[in-house]
């Protein structure tokens, strides 16, 4: 095959031509590599690209290879690491000035998982500053372009992954997801992403590990190249209290199978969200597929609260907490949007804090009596697609469907219900807007159910594949 070729094949087909001796792993790495120099000055999906790394990491998977001693499946593999993970060694900036040069002295739980399994690290991807928001741009480079159209986001905050990832410039990325940040840029450039159960990946260090949001998780062009990915980053760490206390399940293996005879929900808007007409009909219509492959399928709103605005109050009060004091020692520091966040939750009560955290308690029984009835649930992941990538004050589309969105959070309404409960979902392509930018489908799966998710997931790519679609860069 030639290069570009090898840089969009599945990492479950080149893990199987490494352990045949059918490829290379330095000619992998080096294939993946310069596509990356020639590509990431117009998409700034990595902030830092360890390339000598890469390839001294390539040659001993290579020679590991020939002795017939590869260390697992993901030995050889190209991959890349959020720049929100610790990684010993390697500049880590948070994308943030506070860190611009940055050098952790240890890897964070993930790097240091993902630098066992004998796989090729080919560097950080860009973020915005500490991961505060769904555009991926900071003070430290130009804002990461979508790879289907460069004057569009990539999504954020694992938007240098999701472009990597959509782009070839490696098959495997590691993200991470407070409020949608694995799902956004996945939908948005057109690739699968992950958010497993809350701690089923342990997230290490972690500035709060006790507000239970934030979840680390796989993106990926397949899905099983994304179960793939979990299967090594999955599993306790004492270091994490909240992760879950169970070894890792073989998730490649739970792709396989069939979805008859589950319960699948679809709702469209949840009753009160905006969303884009061509992303309704697109999702829709992948909806509407799953009957093919076995499961009923019911139209349904499940009638919960909207928790946008709770999950607001506990969103702008972290980053006030966490943040607040760095503004005011360098406010130059701080992007307008970021000020914004900051300056109103300081403006909250401890009792409104209180409240919304017991808001989200009651959301929480709301979506666990919901999923009684069902196995799955549909949605939209989008409510739109991507959107022009200029950073501002008042960044964004200012209204979808007619309906104003003054904020981020009015973007959020099929991710931010997940990260409250802590449900699995993955955000798979569906289909393309006629501006030719990718829409995405969400599959939710009931508490601790990932590998149904997964095989719902895969499920669906084999009766609407979409690794036949590469974005326009060539």
């Amino acid at each position: 095959m030639d290069q570009t070729d090898l840089c969009f094949t599945p990492a479950t087909e080149l893990s199987r031509l490494i352990r045949q001796r059918a490829l290379s792993p330095v000619e992998l790495a080096d294939a993946v590599l310069a596509r990356i120099e020639r590509l990431n000055p117009r998409l700034n999906a990595f902030i830092t690209v360890t390339a000598d790394l890469a390839r001294e990491q390539a040659r001993q998977s290579e020679a590991r290879a020939l002795r017939g001693e590869l260390l697992g499946p993901l030995d050889g593999i190209p991959y890349s690491l959020k720049d929100l993970e610790p990684t010993a060694g390697i500049r880590t900036t948070f994308g943030s000035k506070w860190f611009e040069h940055n050098v952790p002295t240890e890897d964070g739980a993930v790097a240091g998982r993902l630098k066992r399994t004998g796989a090729v690290l080919l560097g950080k991807t860009n973020t915005p500053q500490f991961g505060y928001k769904d555009m991926c741009d900071n003070l430290l480079l130009p804002p990461t372009a979508n790879p289907w159209r460069l004057d569009r986001t990539s999504g954020a905050s694992s938007g240098g992954a999701g472009a990597a990832v959509a782009a070839g410039l490696g098959p495997l990325a590691q993200g991470s997801d407070g409020a949608g940040s694995i799902r956004i840029p996945s939908a948005l450039c057109g690739i699968v992403g992950l958010k497993p159960s809350f701690g089923r990946v342990p997230y290490h260090p972690n500035a709060d590990y006790w507000a239970a949001r934030s979840h680390i998780g796989p993106m990926a062009r397949t899905v099983r190249d994304a179960a793939l990915l979990l299967t090594a980053m999955a599993g306790p760490d004492p270091r994490d209290p909240l992760s879950i206390d169970t070894p890792p399940e073989d998730y490649l293996a739970a792709c396989e199978g069939d979805l008859k005879g589950l319960r699948v929900a679809y709702s469209e808007d949840f009753g009160y969200a905006a969303v884009d007409p061509e992303v309704r009909q697109l999702a829709r219509a992948a909806a509407r597929r799953f009957p093919e492959l076995g499961c009923e399928v019911e139209e349904r709103n499940p009638s919960w609260d909207d928790p946008k605005e709770f999950h607001a109050v506990l969103y702008r009060v972290l980053m006030a907490a966490r943040l607040g004091d760095r503004m005011d020692e360098r406010p130059e520091w701080t992007e307008p949007t970021l000020r914004q966040l900051i300056e109103v939750g300081r403006r909250y009560s401890a009792v409104e804090h209180q409240k919304a955290h017991l808001a989200r308690s009651i959301f929480y029984n709301q979506a666990r009596a919901f999923f009684e009835t069902y196995d799955l649930l549909l949605t939209p992941q989008m409510p739109l697609g991507a959107w022009s990538s200029e950073p501002g004050p008042e960044e964004g589309p200012r209204s979808i469907e007619g309906k104003p969105t003054p904020t981020m959070f009015d973007r959020l309404p099929f991710t931010v219900p997940f990260n409250l409960t802590g449900q699995p979902a993955v955000s798979v392509p569906c289909g393309f807007t006629a501006d030719g930018l990718p829409v995405g489908l969400q599959i939710v799966g009931r508490w601790h159910a990932d590998t149904t998710v997964l095989r719902a997931a895969a499920c669906f790519e084999a009766i609407q594949p979409w690794v036949q679609h590469r974005p326009p860069l060539d």
